[in-house]
């Protein structure tokens, strides 16, 4: 199973602001080549992150303000790595965390990438290396993310995260075709600022063997966290491209996290977990067209009391009955941009709630991210 490792970054985020978060619900479109899922429009999809990262920078309304940019699973091709990291070192502000899923390459490839950043993947690295001394698997496809932090002084740190579990396409009774598993998840720390956040990559939140699950894992290391800091896991950060967002699976594992039913859970109770999904249009090979991507969301404990809302673009609800309070967006390609909660205790003495949502970005003909009106988030009666 997994191992947790903790990392300790330079970021400053103010204690008096909350923190800002954009996720980015964009389509994409994954063919099977020499067994590997590859971003079968390259060069536009490459545009289409690029104008989105380009946004950013240019920080307009208050984006200036803007912690966490979050992109789903596998939605950048392989060959721009480079050239969006160098573009985020380049254009973004200080205190900036930017996560994005990129296609399959294989652990060769990607071994290269970890001794390329190894200042910052020198357990990542020796797992892997590891893992290639034993067995001829240097061609496995590798379904991996990249976390790039743009610290407080202007440093550029970059994390490689490997997914430990494949969905059914991905998977293969050859095993020279058959998904690397990761066994590396990291614990970010923030300092000065006491903020901590995991990334997971889809099915790696659900994943479980007959013995131990990665979310029990990670609870137990929240709790651990708890008891001796008296600090918790303040955010969980799941990029997917997944066609079925709200399957049962996904459900259990939300009510288990945030149920306490077996035993007192403070270390992710005030966690906020967010689902980037791919959008609408998207088309991977071997899914069947009947199914629906998109409903990114976030989930909060239900002691943060969001308001039952309803409109065009987004609607608030528990999820089914579970003890949380889901804000759930639609399937078509947006940018939400929205506030993380401040404070983890709720404040008796008000009653605002502590989500809310800033702007939301749609694509026009020309491919460039315009900012919905208010009208067009009105609520439904």
């Amino acid at each position: 199973m997994i191992t947790i490792i903790e990392k300790k970054l330079n970021l400053a985020l103010s204690p008096r602001q909350h923190p800002h978060c954009l996720v980015c619900q964009i389509p994409n479109n994954l063919q099977r080549r020499d067994g590997m899922f590859k971003i079968s429009d390259a060069e536009e999809q490459w545009l289409k992150i690029r104008s989105i990262l380009e946004l950013v920078a240019t920080g307009k309304g208050n984006l200036k303000k803007l912690n966490f940019l979050l992109m789903p699973e596998s939605i950048l091709p392989a060959a721009a790595v480079c050239e969006a990291l160098e573009l985020i070192d380049r254009s973004f502000r200080p205190n900036t965390v930017t996560v994005f899923g990129v296609e399959h390459i294989s652990l060769s490839e990607y071994r290269e990438y970890l001794r390329r950043y190894q200042d910052d993947n020198a357990e990542a690295l020796a797992s892997v290396e590891i893992d290639m001394e034993g067995g001829d698997i240097d061609q496995v496809p590798v379904n991996w993310c990249v976390v790039a932090v743009k610290e407080s002084d202007g440093h550029l740190r970059v994390f490689l995260e490997a997914k430990s579990h494949p969905f059914v396409g991905e998977e293969s009774f050859d095993h020279r075709h058959d998904l690397y598993r990761g066994k590396i998840f990291t614990l970010f720390r923030c300092h000065p600022t006491c903020f901590n956040f995991m990334t997971l990559i889809c099915l790696d939140y659900v994943y479980r063997d007959l013995y131990q699950s990665n979310i029990g894992t990670i609870i137990d290391r929240a709790n651990q966290l708890f008891f001796e800091t008296r600090q918790r896991l303040d955010l969980l950060a799941v990029i997917q491209c997944n066609p079925k967002p709200e399957h049962r699976a996904f459900r259990d594992v939300v009510n288990g996290f945030y149920g306490e039913y077996l035993s007192y859970t403070p270390g992710v109770r005030d966690t906020s977990t967010i689902f980037c999904n791919v959008a609408s249009g998207t088309d991977c090979e071997g899914i069947s067209a009947d199914t629906s991507f998109g409903h990114s969301s976030v989930i909060l404990h239900d002691s943060h009391r969001l308001e039952p809302q309803r409109s065009v673009e987004f609607a608030t609800d528990d999820f089914g009955g579970l003890p949380v309070c889901r804000l759930r967006f639609g399937t078509e390609p947006r940018l939400y941009y929205f506030n993380l909660p401040l404070f983890q205790e709720l404040d008796p003495r008000t009653t605002r709630m502590q989500l809310k949502i800033h702007s939301i970005y749609l694509p026009d003909q020309k491919g460039e991210w315009v900012r919905l009106s208010g009208e067009d988030l009105t609520l439904k009666p």
